[in-house]
């Protein structure tokens, strides 16, 4: 199979990987690179400067700004809210772009909400609705609000 993108897609991207699916009311902005055997569901948004490898999921509902990279074989659950700016306002002249990895494996459980600059380490879990303040370690399951390492 080669990439499929469906029709009521956006997809500006040339940089689209084989084997990726697109859904429906999806954008991807022109510069943004998707990997090979990525699954990009319905409602989301990517913009320019975002990278995502090989073997990724990305449910409904997400928005991938400027900044974010999502490594090999991750998963981001529906409505992950991401952020790239710890001080957001309108016309903000002062933005500073911080940057957020997802590494290899990593798992985002549904609506959970991770802040700018942070690094989710590879194999990490990030449980549903968590609040993600602190950089995961690798390996690690974080939950809650705001998210630490579970315990047994």
């Amino acid at each position: 199979m080669s990439k499929k993108i469906h029709p009521l897609a956006d997809c500006q991207s040339e940089h689209i990987g084989t084997d990726t699916q697109i859904w429906q009311f999806t954008v991807v902005l022109a510069n943004a690179k998707v990997g090979n055997n990525c699954n990009i569901n319905a409602h989301c948004f990517i913009e320019n400067e975002v990278v995502i490898g090989d073997n990724v999921t990305v449910k409904c509902g997400n928005y991938l700004w400027d900044g974010i990279t999502i490594e090999d074989d991750a998963f981001i659950g529906p409505n992950v809210t991401f952020t790239n700016d710890r001080y957001p306002k309108s016309k903000n002249t002062a933005f500073k772009l911080e940057k957020t990895v997802v590494c290899k494996g990593a798992s985002i459980g549904g609506g959970a909400v991770l802040l700018p600059g942070l690094r989710i380490g590879v194999g990490a879990i990030v449980g549903a609705g968590s609040v993600v303040t602190k950089d995961v370690a690798d390996h690690e399951v974080v939950i809650g609000n705001p998210a630490k390492p579970k315990r047994g």
